[in-house]
């Protein structure tokens, strides 16, 4: 194979060392990377949800404070809706990453499985 030089056209043989590099390679493992890192920062960001519901509840059940569901749901509700956001905002941009977007879009499923 002859290094692609500025006036000839890439190679678009699939099984070649670029081609699977550059479409299949790289845009996989950057979807695994940012899966990977969508699931651990919902973690985190569920955990620390959970403990701020837990101390509102503890401190309505001492009588300091009073805690209204529809409130607490309505939080919940825009939370989710952010984070459901996101994901279509992560996973749009990774189908733009390679010529498909299959292997990009299939590392950040897998990344936010492994997460």
């Amino acid at each position: 194979m002859t290094p692609n030089t500025g006036n000839q056209e890439p190679s678009t043989d699939i099984f070649s060392t670029d081609f699977l590099l550059g479409n299949v390679g790289a845009p996989f493992l950057v979807g695994v990377a940012v899966g990977f890192f969508a699931k651990k920062v919902s973690k985190i960001a569920i955990f620390v949800g959970g403990a701020m519901l837990a101390v509102l509840f503890l401190a309505e059940s001492w009588d300091l404070i009073s805690v209204k569901d529809g409130a607490v749901l309505d939080v919940a509700s825009r939370a989710a809706g952010a984070l459901k956001e996101t994901g279509t905002l992560l996973t749009d941009r990774l189908k733009v990453m390679s010529t498909q977007g299959g292997s990009a879009i299939a590392g950040f499923f897998v990344g936010f499985k492994a997460g």
